[in-house]
């Protein structure tokens, strides 16, 4: 495809960004290759600056639940905005997304409204560590929760091993009360909690790893690091930044019927704005300042205009029985798929709940991190290839998952499947 302008443009960005981006997986360095930039997005498809139109399944990394620049949603952020952009002072909008959130999400029962993921994890843990009155937390390979120092820890040899920090900058003494165990392991879990179980303040999972691909749990696991959590006193924190409000109204807890103390939310909640949240007991989150002595604040935090685009966004769900949609078109694509890999004698996996997918190029049954390293880089970055020059834009790395809209219609589904044929006829 052409690329003669974005080429231009991120030569310019490498001079003035690090690296000619603002998040490192938009450089393209998985495949080999340069990032486009983009001039505009509407529905289920981008356009970038060389006039290059493709169908988009990255939906800026998932909270393009509707597709790229909704009605409902440019409407709300107009009228919001006429009123004001920013007030840092408290505004209506926060009271109906906190109602929102707490019909919809099972566990919540107070929410505190902030500008990230990033951030909702972090202050999930710090509220934690402030409950319990308790250092260590258990997080697992595999999960991604934000470049928070504690959570950027990579694993140490083994199940009693404190990590070691998995980026420059972060102190060897911040990784050392973070425990990083394998994804899927609940043997791992119960031996460290038998060793140590009164100094853990939290446990926190993506509910389904969607950072290393799309992970789901064993039968039990999540019961089970519940059951755990639960006997020792230590708070369970659900990541669902990625999941919750994309695979169904209230995420995995609602799917699986599991209740952590505290979620981390994000992403869909925006509208495609900066947002983030964190909610759940209120006996926990009475706690936060200024009713308790844990500290956490944002100038931003339930900015109107994100407040004005996630409830527009969410009620649109509602309206359209967007779940039911969303599941109909994941099935037609996951069955196209699987037909195409079985017609080609491939053994790739395939993950997908809802409208989440991802494609594994390895025959290794995923179920951690570790199964997920076993796939062909070199394959993957032939296949993202000929789906971009066909008109079809997956995330540039194999270890993101990808995300089907609201706007996205069989028709696309259909042509998607027609470039994956040819593209997997090439790896």
């Amino acid at each position: 495809m052409k690329t003669d302008i974005s080429s231009k443009l991120f030569k310019a960005a490498k001079e003035l960004i690090p690296g000619g981006v603002n998040s490192p997986v938009r450089a393209f360095r998985n495949v080999d290759g340069e990032p486009f930039f983009v001039r505009r997005a509407k529905g289920c498809r981008i356009e970038d600056v060389d006039g290059n139109k493709l169908i988009d399944y990255v939906g800026t990394w998932g909270p393009a639940i509707l597709g790229h620049a909704p009605q409902c949603v440019i409407e709300a952020v107009h009228l919001a905005a006429k009123e004001g952009v920013s007030f840092g002072i408290p505004n209506p909008y926060e009271i109906e997304m906190a109602q929102l959130i707490v019909d919809w999400v099972p566990s919540v029962e107070k929410v505190r409204m902030v500008n990230s993921g990033t951030e909702a994890t972090m202050s999930a843990i710090r509220l934690a560590r402030g409950f319990t009155g308790r250092d260590k937390i258990i997080k697992f390979e595999g999960c991604y929760h934000g470049h928070v120092d504690s959570l950027l820890v990579a694993a140490g040899s083994g199940a009693l091993t404190h990590g070691k920090p998995d980026s420059a900058g972060v102190p060897s003494a911040f990784a050392a009360e973070t425990i990083t165990l394998p994804y899927n392991d609940l043997e791992k879990v119960r031996e460290v909690f038998a060793a140590m179980g009164d100094q853990i303040a939290a446990v926190i999972v993506e509910s389904y790893p969607a950072n290393a691909g799309l992970i789901f749990p064993k039968e039990g696991y999540l019961q089970g690091l519940r059951d755990v959590t639960a006997e020792y006193g230590t708070v369970f924190i659900f990541d669902e930044v990625m999941t919750g409000f994309r695979v169904a109204k209230g995420g995995v807890q609602q799917l699986e019927g599991i209740t952590p103390d505290l979620t981390a939310m994000g992403k869909v909640i925006g509208g495609g704005l900066p947002v983030g949240a964190f909610g759940g007991r209120a006996e926990i989150m009475d706690y936060l300042a200024p009713d308790g002595p844990v500290y956490q604040a944002g100038t931003l935090s339930g900015n109107p205009l994100a407040m004005a685009a996630g409830i527009a966004q969410l009620r649109e769900m509602e309206k359209q029985d967007g779940y039911t949609r969303l599941e109909q078109l994941g099935a037609r694509l996951e069955a196209g798929v699987r037909s195409l890999l079985a017609a080609k004698g491939m053994d790739y996996g395939f993950n997908r709940i809802g409208s989440m997918f991802c494609l594994f190029f390895t025959g290794e049954e995923i179920v951690n991190l570790d199964s997920v390293m076993t796939a062909d880089t070199a394959a993957f970055r032939k296949f993202f290839t000929s789906m971009l020059d066909q008109g079809v834009y997956m995330a540039p790395s194999p270890y993101e998952t990808g995300f089907i809209s609201m706007a996205h219609g069989y028709d696309e589904i259909d042509a998607t499947l027609d470039a994956m044929e040819l593209a997997l006829s090439l790896v």
